[in-house]
Formats: structure tokens, C-alpha cells, sequence
């Protein structure tokens, strides 16, 4: 049986390969790292997590992401079992030990028996494989990522006929545990969700608040190259120094809200208040919750320790910012992630337009289901359109604006809407889902068993 290749070796091509080998076909994975790096990666390791350590909300009652959480497990996820197993504490969140993680994934397919990883850089999409060739790639999936190298970059935009779209990802700082004065700040999830005690919370009073604001707006930031200036970022991984632009109060109402925590040291309310998140499972490593930044370093290390609690950080890595690259999903692929003038090959993860590492994955393990199910000669339906999977696969692939198309995270509001009270909207759209998903899940599971290997 000819192998499905896949290029790209992050969460996106990791749960690809994992689809397809674990129901019978096999893969060829090809990966750059290390024969070449990118700005961002600091490993070789397969699904290495570079901007946070999170996979977001867990709930599956009232988020989204939590809903897409369960549905992939049900579709026995490789990332979201990983996932599971190098958990750390995080409140209502599902964060994890990014070095376990990675590894793990890493072990996982590497000893695969029907895996084969190739480390190398694919500079070009292949060409359609000849009907006798046997050394063609009739099945291909493009899974590189926010950092497609310029090489396949180019050639992408040479075979859609349009170009590529940009914005900028920026990576929040991480702290060491033991530089951080506790006698300023405390542990607690906010509304005490969780453990309760999940996050490391720095407060401010309103002049510290002001003052941090205005170090924030005059700090050196990286400056953009003359062809990088019309970039976009994504609205859910702004700069902070972004967002403090957009007004005073902005970060008190984003990642600084001072809401849902208590104070042990000081009985007054605190006016802005910034948590820090497990990184590592030692616990010796915490990065800063939504402090994404383009600050140049020093100006990181200057303005980051007029945080109280963080005057003495001592900082494991600095944060950073690297250009993300996407198709336009919505004009170019069919429903099963195919692109429409060269069918045999197929797109996942964030290159195709999704953003968030779960919602990378999801598609990753889609466009595996739907190579598998070709290789295997058994039809699969798409799934529905009310569930979280079928919801995302369905905007990035014809039901968002071409014109005006963004990365997206799951939402409530991909979905179909539900006519009920506003405060049981989402427990209706989380049943409708399961329903749905139930008949699904059957469907493949009737054809595409998962294999015990």
C-alpha cells in the first residue's frame, strides 16, 4: 500500500499521521527541524507548543473548545490523549508540560510501525502522481504550520494563483518560580475554578496599573521589515503593548481583570492583576497569562519587572514574534480539505486558516480521517454542521466570507443557530452536538476502526 505523505510535523501533521496509521495505511511524515529551524521553535521534537502551554477552556458544557476537546478524544485524538496525560494544574483549562508533550508525541510516532519519519524540507508541493508511478504521492497533506518555510511558501502561491496572507504571532515571556516574591503575590484560579490555587496572581493598585500602561506604550518594540508592514495580527494573540494601545482600561478588561480573585495580602480590591500559569510539570517554570509582545528585550526585562511580585524575574525565555501564513481556505479547498485544482492534495492546521493549537489538531485529525478513508476505499461522511468539528471544518471551508477570511477558534457562533433563551443557548447547542456527533462517530468506527498497536 503507497504511504499518504505529510508535510509538516506539528500538532496539525502529528494527529494526521496518527489517523491514518492508527486505521491500517501508512505514513511518510516529512519534518524540517533540524535541518532547518525556524524563528520560533527551540527543538527538534515533533508538536512542539511555542506560544503558550495551553489548549484552553476543558468544559465541555459551556465552551466550544472544551465541546471540540471531547469530540476528538471520541475520535481517539493523539494530542488530546497526550495532552491529558502531561496535564497541569490550570483552573478550568487543559494546560500542559510542553517538554513532556512534545516528547511524548514524538516517542509515539517515531516507534509507529507504519510510520516513517523523514527529516528533511519539502521546498515545493509535489505534482500529481502518475496512475502507474509507484513512488508518486497521490495522497498528500500540507500540515507546516504558522512558519511555512518561503520556499514552500512560494510554491503554494504558485499552484493557488493567489497569495499567501500574513499576520504576526507574538510568544508570551515564561519566569522562573523561585524569582517570584510571594509575599506580593498569591495562588488562586480566578472564581476558584480548578484546584483553586492554579494560577500566580500579581496585583496592582491604580498607580502601579497607570504606570505600567505608559512603560508599556514607550517601551522599543521590534520594528517590521518595509514588506512585512501591512501584516495583520490575530485578535486572540495581540501584543499586549497592542492592546494597551487600544485604550487605558483595555487590559483590565482582557488579561489583567482583576475579577473572580482575592487578595490575601491586602483586603482592598485589587485595580488590575496579572496571573502567571504552570509551564512545566516540576512547577519550576510559569509563563505570563496573555503577555504576547514584540518589546524588544530589554525593554521586556525593564517593564515586565514593574510588575509586583516580578521585580526580581529572573526570565527563562523572553518573549518574541514571528509571521504566521495561511491560504484562503474558504476559496481554495472543498469539504474534505482538498485543494479544488489539484485534488490530491489536501491542507491542515494553521496554514489552512484556524487558529489555536486545538483547532489546529482538529483538522489535522480530519484531513487523516479523510486520507485514510481514500486510501482504505470507504466513505466517510463530513461531519455535521452542529458539531464543533463540523462547525470549524465548514467555515474554513466555504461558509466564511472569502473576501474578508481571518483565522478563527471555534465558537458558538460557527454553528447553526439554535432558537432557545439566551441563558440555555449553549447547553442546546452542546446537546444538539453530541447528538449528532453519536451518529458520526458510529459512521467511522464502522468502517475505520482505530487499530490496537
Amino acid at each position: 500500500m503507497k504511504p499518504i505523505h505529510i508535510i509538516g510535523g506539528g500538532l496539525a501533521g502529528c494527529e494526521a499521521a496518527w489517523q491514518i496509521a492508527s486505521r491500517g495505511a501508512p505514513v511518510v511524515l516529512h519534518e524540517m527541524r533540524p535541518v532547518r529551524s525556524t524563528p520560533a521553535h527551540q527543538t527538534d521534537r515533533l508538536a512542539e507548543m511555542v506560544c503558550s502551554n495551553s489548549l484552553r477552556s476543558d468544559d465541555a458544557e459551556r465552551n466550544a473548545i472544551g465541546l471540540l476537546h471531547e469530540e476528538m478524544r471520541r475520535c481517539h485524538s493523539l494530542i488530546l490523549a497526550v495532552a491529558d496525560k502531561c496535564r497541569l494544574p490550570a483552573g478550568g483549562a487543559l494546560a500542559v508540560d510542553r517538554e513532556a508533550f512534545a516528547g511524548e508525541i514524538t516517542t509515539v510516532l517515531s516507534t509507529h510501525p507504519l510510520i516513517e519519519i523523514r527529516r528533511e524540507e519539502i521546498a515545493e508541493l509535489p505534482a500529481a502522481a502518475a496512475p502507474n508511478d509507484p513512488q508518486g504521492w497521490d495522497q498528500v497533506i500540507v500540515a507546516t504550520g504558522p512558519l511555512t518555510s518561503d520556499a514552500l511558501a512560494q510554491s503554494i502561491r504558485a499552484v493557488t494563483g493567489a497569495e499567501s496572507l500574513h499576520f504576526f504571532d507574538a510568544i508570551a515571556p515564561i519566569v522562573e518560580r523561585e524569582s517570584i516574591d510571594m509575599s506580593m503575590a498569591w495562588m488562586q484560579s480566578r472564581y476558584d475554578k480548578g484546584d483553586g490555587a492554579d494560577y500566580i496572581n500579581c496585583p496592582m493598585d491604580k498607580a502601579q496599573y497607570e504606570a505600567f500602561i505608559a512603560a508599556l506604550l514607550e517601551a522599543e518594540k521590534t520594528e517590521f521589515k518595509e514588506w512585512e508592514k501591512d501584516a495583520q495580527y490575530f485578535e486572540g494573540c495581540l501584543p499586549i503593548e497592542v492592546m494597551a494601545a487600544r485604550g487605558p482600561e483595555t487590559l483590565r478588561h482582557g488579561p489583567m481583570k482583576p475579577m473572580g480573585l482575592t487578595n490575601p495580602h491586602k483586603p482592598e480590591k485589587s485595580y488590575a492583576v496579572v496571573q502567571l500559569r504552570q509551564d512545566n510539570a516540576l512547577g519550576t517554570l510559569w509563563n505570563i497569562v496573555g503577555f504576547q509582545t514584540k518589546m524588544k528585550y530589554a525593554a521586556q526585562e525593564r517593564v515586565f519587572r514593574m510588575i509586583p511580585g516580578l521585580e526580581n524575574a529572573v526570565f527563562a525565555r523572553l518573549g518574541g514574534i514571528h509571521r504566521n501564513t495561511f491560504i484562503n481556505s474558504p476559496k481554495l479547498l472543498d469539504r474534505f480539505l482538498r485543494l479544488k485544482t489539484r485534488p490530491n492534495i489536501r491542507f491542515a492546521g494553521q496554514v489552512m486558516g484556524v487558529e489555536g493549537y486545538v483547532e489546529s489538531a482538529a483538522m489535522g485529525l480530519l484531513a487523516g480521517l479523510f486520507a485514510a478513508s481514500r486510501r482504505l476505499e470507504y466513505e466517510i461522511p463530513l461531519p455535521p454542521r452542529a458539531t464543533a468539528l463540523g462547525a470549524l471544518l465548514h467555515h474554513v471551508t466555504g461558509d466564511a466570507n472569502e473576501q474578508t477570511f481571518q483565522p478563527m477558534n471555534v465558537t458558538f457562533s460557527l454553528f447553526p443557530l439554535i432558537i432557545a433563551d439566551k441563558k440555555d443557548r449553549k447547553r442546546a447547542y452542546v446537546d444538539h452536538a453530541r447528538n449528532e456527533m453519536d451518529e458520526w462517530v458510529g459512521k467511522i468506527l464502522d468502517g475505520l476502526s482505530i487499530l490496537q498497536t
